[in-house]
């Protein structure tokens, strides 16, 4: 009587298995990597230059591949799919990455075309690959947000005051630095919102002036706040030299500390 109470208990918890995983929501993630790095000063482009050794987009690719993520579309300049595939994802062995995709002249043209090449997503982060310092907690940590409030973005309060200039280059207006943050990726949405708000940005031409972002995105777009919530001061963009130096020194410490 024993074995079999216990033959159906697995059986039972099998089935409850199975219904969990055909019911999980799928987490989708859009990884850009088109830059052109001008302010980086390099014939290399900023997302394939070294950092620890390694091309710098694989940081971020490998903080998605370890976290709850489901699928990865990577988007990258017209015409180094290829070269993408060969050089830079064939050494990872990644297995969540779905598809490499060419971007568009803005980055929301490349942002729209990584949502196009998702397949059956509940939820979506966007992430720029210049930000190799991100980890899997804090993509997994920014899901679950998302489940909560349909429309987040990673980001901190700032540290520095910040000016308003005039054209002249005079200071004009000091903003109150308590309500100001320092916005970063990824930026998390129901994939229904986010890919409904680009989907009337690329027909309405007039919206798309001042666009730089996500959240600006679905704030012009559709009436849903966004909710920020924190990130990390590690969580940098590498735009200039500077940025590389302080993003090697940071993925060190992180490293020892590790150890």
């Amino acid at each position: 009587m024993q074995k079999t109470e216990q033959r159906a208990a697995v059986v039972v918890e099998a089935v409850e298995t199975e219904k969990t995983e055909k019911t999980a929501k799928q987490v989708g993630a859009v990884v850009l990597a088109g830059g052109q790095g001008k302010r980086m000063h390099s014939k290399v482009q900023k997302q394939y230059l070294l950092l620890a050794g390694r091309p710098l987009i694989c940081h971020a690719l490998e903080a998605f591949e370890k976290s709850c993520v489901d699928q990865i579309v990577l988007v990258v300049g017209a015409g180094e799919e290829e070269y993408v595939r060969q050089e830079i994802l064939a050494p990872l062995n990644l297995k969540k990455v779905c598809a490499v995709v060419p971007g568009g002249k803005e980055r929301y043209h490349s942002v729209y075309e990584g949502l196009k090449a998702l397949k059956g997503c509940e939820y979506v982060l966007i992430h720029d690959g210049a930000r190799p310092m991100i980890t899997e907690q804090m993509i997994d940590r920014i899901v679950e947000e998302t489940a909560t409030w349909k429309a987040c973005v990673a980001g901190m309060p700032v540290k520095d005051t910040i000016k308003v200039a005039d054209e002249d280059g005079y200071a004009e207006a000091t903003p109150d630095r308590s309500k100001l943050w320092q916005v970063q990726t990824p930026q998390a949405f129901s994939y229904e919102l986010v890919r409904g708000a680009y989907d009337r940005l690329m027909q309405e031409e007039s919206l798309q002036k001042g666009i730089t972002d996500d959240a600006m995105v679905v704030e012009t777009c559709t009436k849903q706040k966004v909710k920020l919530v924190a990130g990390s001061y590690e969580n940098l963009k590498v735009t200039t030299p500077e940025d590389l130096v302080l993003a090697e020194a940071l993925l060190a410490h992180r490293k020892k500390a590790e150890d």
